[in-house]
């Protein structure tokens, strides 16, 4: 029992559940940027099952999770793509409805003249 060293032990421990959590950590964020959900440290957290603080206490882990989170901040979300598509197909359904409004308003004007010389056929021949 005198070879036993408490420290070195207590190391070693330290030392495998560092690397157990780095690698839940990054099976988490590879989970995460398969499903093409947003990476922050509550998202990193809930998915792998790891508390924000131990997040935010490991500086490589934290400096990952912040890279990720500026890089996927630059690039527009499905969301934000869908809002700017609604928009455009707001403006050309718009044009559209404009279109087809003066075409039947055009239409309606014509209409109306025929309906006047029908109305002046039918008055002569009274």
């Amino acid at each position: 029992m005198s070879d036993y060293d408490r420290r070195a032990h207590l190391k070693q421990v330290h030392e495998a559940r560092k690397a157990k959590t780095i690698q839940r950590v990054d099976e988490s964020i590879r989970r995460l940027v398969k499903a093409k959900e947003g990476i922050n440290f509550n998202s990193v957290a809930t998915d792998s099952s790891i508390s924000k603080a131990t997040l935010y206490n490991n500086s490589e882990i934290r400096v990952r999770i912040e890279s990720l989170r500026q890089q996927q901040a630059q690039v527009p979300t499905p969301k934000q793509i869908k809002r700017e598509m609604d928009e455009n197909n707001k403006d050309a359904i718009i044009a559209s409805l404009k279109r087809k409004m003066k075409k039947l308003k055009d239409e309606n004007k014509k209409l109306r003249e025929q309906l006047k010389f029908s109305y002046a056929e039918v008055y002569q021949k009274i």
